[in-house]
């Protein structure tokens, strides 16, 4: 056989068996997992409001719903206030803050509303680094609602 084939083939041995026997370092497994919940959250839904994993909180997908008549309100501006006050809320539960989240993703079912949500949504960080974002258009929501905001938190000074 050809020097340079066993060489290859002798390389990629000895490469897959440090994986394989754990020769490089893996992220450590002893993570704790926390659910958060809110007082307000119905527990016969099958998610959690978030998930803490580590420093990082993972929230479910949130849509501004009016809690007297489970569907979002006519007026946007209250349904964008109900949506980003329920993020506000499950982040407070873990201990952190809008200015934590690192990354949101935002649908919505007319992006004409574009630059009404961004008004909104801006008031509420205090910090001028805002979160990495997403915002896509999509045809439907559930509840009657615009917008649907999933997001990622972690914490900082830790």
């Amino acid at each position: 056989m050809n020097r340079r084939i066993i060489t290859t083939l002798v390389t990629l041995l000895l490469s897959g068996s440090a994986v394989v026997f754990g020769a490089f370092p893996q992220a450590p497994s002893n993570l704790q997992r926390k659910g958060i919940h809110l007082p307000t959250s119905n527990p016969q839904l099958p998610f959690s409001d978030g998930i803490m994993l580590g420093n990082t909180l993972y929230l479910s997908g949130r849509i501004g719903v009016d809690p007297k008549t489970g569907q979002a309100p006519a007026d946007v501006d209250a349904e964008v206030h109900m949506l980003l006050d329920g993020v506000k809320a499950t982040l407070a539960a873990a201990g952190m803050t809008m200015d934590d989240l690192v990354y949101v993703q935002i649908s919505c079912t007319d992006l004409a509303l574009y630059d009404k949500f961004n008004a909104t949504y801006r008031s509420y960080f205090t910090t001028k680094d805002l979160p990495a974002r997403q915002f896509v258009g999509v045809a439907a929501l559930l509840r009657g609602g615009h917008f649907e905001l999933q997001s990622i938190a972690v914490r900082s000074g830790q």
